[in-house]
C-alpha cells in the first residue's frame, strides 16, 4: 500500500473509533444542522430569486420594446 493510502485508513480507522466511542448525535445536535442547512438554502433560493426576478424584468422590457417597434 502506498504512504496516503495507510494514512487514509488510519484517519478513516480513528474516526470509526471515536464515532463508535460516544453514544451518538442527540436531537439538539440534528435540529440544529437542520436548521443550519435550511437557512443556507433559503439563503441560496433567496438570492438566486431576486436575481432571476432582476432578469425577467430586463427581459420583459427588451420584449416589451421589440412589441412597439424599437430595436
Amino acid at each position: 500500500m502506498t504512504t496516503l493510502m495507510v494514512s487514509v485508513l488510519a484517519f478513516v480507522s480513528g474516526i470509526k473509533d471515536r464515532l463508535a466511542s460516544e453514544k451518538g448525535a442527540t436531537a439538539t445536535e440534528y435540529s440544529l444542522l437542520v436548521a443550519f442547512i435550511a437557512f443556507l438554502i433559503i439563503g441560496g433560493v433567496t438570492a438566486f430569486g431576486n436575481a432571476l426576478g432582476l432578469w425577467f424584468t430586463d427581459l420583459s422590457t427588451t420584449v416589451g420594446g421589440w412589441a412597439n417597434g424599437q430595436p
